[in-house]
């Protein structure tokens, strides 16, 4: 293989390891946005609901202690397989669903599949992608999940109001197939370290060492804490939406969350190459905790416009921002450790975030507090942002 050819981006394993990434969120988003609402409409309270939807990203979190050291010592492709086909397979026990207690139930086991399959996915993803292209590469990756995150609750409540619950459990399972196929023809096996022959001794780990990194966890936290303002959105958009007559608006907000991340990606992304870590953090923590602010005290068109932007420019762009931070900090060795580490973080505020901001929601409030608190969350990352990128030297 040539040196031009080794650094190309767009090759058989780059749209068959996108397509694994993009169809196995496409799963998340698409029922995460819809849940809540499902299971309301089975008379169950708001924070029961916000854990109808979080439990899943709770199940991922089992999941993803578990996978940091399982992709070293069983293969990344190995732990993949038989999580993602955990993943689809559960997809089908949806349609028994007839009690939000078996609800939560098969959410719990499906975030098992999710937790481990995207752990998976984003080391295979961190080894195959051209390393003297790395950041371009990996922020084409991960429109991967820029896709995910605006067309999933799009299709997944235009199937809820076509087809119903039936409609999305339906999709979620074509998705999840989908994702499987992809994950089956990729090549690892020139990455893979349980295919690595030489005489090499690999380290063993003990203890926390196996679960986390501790280097990854400053950047791990403050990401944790936008994320909870995230999914503040994903989880009760739909409900809030109907208390303030704002529907028409609202079932737009994740494209516009999108097209605006797919515009801003780029630009920002050419700043993180040169050594903008910071500005980038900064600037979306601050605009994602107004967006949020405006939308809870000034609920209209614009300020729900507004609130994607700011949106799109926090949680959006630093998810990708901040993966690549923890990647490129991390040694090869400690890879899988330093994304698990990032992951688990993320997907413990937005498990139990959507339970916890259920409290603040009541017949006489509404949802408008949940947003507020949701703001506060945000901006309580700054301060850890800036010790993290280590501001304070």
């Amino acid at each position: 293989m040539t040196s031009n050819e080794s650094e190309k981006i767009f090759t058989k394993s780059f749209f068959l390891i996108f397509g694994a990434l993009l169809f196995t969120a496409l799963v998340m988003y698409a029922l995460m946005s819809t849940v809540t609402e499902y299971a309301t409409s089975m008379g169950s309270t708001a924070t029961i609901a916000g854990l109808v939807s979080g439990i899943y990203v709770f199940g991922g979190l089992c999941s993803r202690v578990y996978s940091g050291d399982a992709l070293e010592r069983v293969g990344w492709k190995r732990i993949a397989l038989i999580f993602m086909s955990i993943h689809f397979l559960v997809c089908l026990l949806y349609f028994l669903v007839n009690d939000v207690t078996t609800l939560i139930i098969i959410r719990f086991i499906h975030g098992i599949g999710f937790g481990a399959s995207a752990n998976a996915i984003v080391t295979i993803a961190s080894a195959i992608l051209p390393q003297k292209r790395f950041g371009e590469a990996f922020g084409y990756f991960m429109l991967g999940t820029t896709l995910a995150v605006g067309l999933g609750p799009y299709i997944g409540g235009f199937a809820y109001d076509a087809a119903g619950s039936a409609g999305c459990f339906l999709l979620a399972s074509i998705f999840s197939a989908i994702a499987l196929i992809c994950m089956y023809f990729i090549d690892v096996s020139h990455h893979d370290p349980v295919n690595d022959s030489s005489d090499t001794k690999r380290i063993t780990y003990s203890g926390i060492e196996r679960v986390l990194e501790f280097k990854a966890i400053p950047v791990s936290l403050f990401t944790a804490l936008t994320s909870l303002g995230y999914v503040s959105i994903l989880s009760f958009y739909r409900l809030y939406a109907v208390e303030v007559n704002l529907t028409g608006i609202f079932s737009w907000f994740f494209i516009i969350y999108s097209v605006i991340l797919v515009l801003s990606r780029p630009v920002a992304g050419k700043i993180q190459d040169r050594g903008g870590d910071l500005i980038v953090c900064v600037v979306g923590i601050v605009a994602q905790s107004i967006g949020l602010l405006l939308i809870a005290l000034i609920p209209s068109t614009v300020t729900v416009v507004l609130c994607a932007l700011g949106t799109a420019l926090g949680f959006g762009t630093l998810n990708s921002a901040c993966t690549t931070i923890i990647t490129r900090n991390s040694t090869q060795e400690r890879r899988s450790y330093a994304l698990s580490t990032f992951f688990i973080f993320c997907d413990a505020t937005m498990g139990f975030g959507p339970a916890l901001l259920g409290c603040f929601v009541s017949a006489s409030t509404g949802y408008a507090p949940l947003y507020f608190i949701s703001s506060i969350i945000t901006i309580l990352a700054l301060p850890i942002c800036l010790y993290a990128l280590k501001i304070r030297k």
